[in-house]
């Protein structure tokens, strides 16, 4: 549904950098190297944001 804060394995802070991973991996960007120039090295960090599904908008008129 929404990024969650924190990274699940090491507690490392991930969702401050879903805005700049969707803005540019929707440009076309390369994933793998848009997470290494944002720092995210883990692979746990890492897949925070690949495998991350945004429901929100299907949710949201449900609510």
């Amino acid at each position: 549904m929404i990024i969650p804060v924190r990274c699940f394995t090491c507690g490392t802070v991930v969702g401050s950098y879903w805005e700049t991973f969707a803005k540019r991996t929707s440009q076309g960007d390369n994933a793998g190297l848009v997470l290494d120039e944002l720092g995210l090295t883990r692979y746990c960090c890492r897949r925070m944001l690949l495998s991350h599904v945004e429901l929100i908008d299907d949710v949201l008129p449900f609510g």
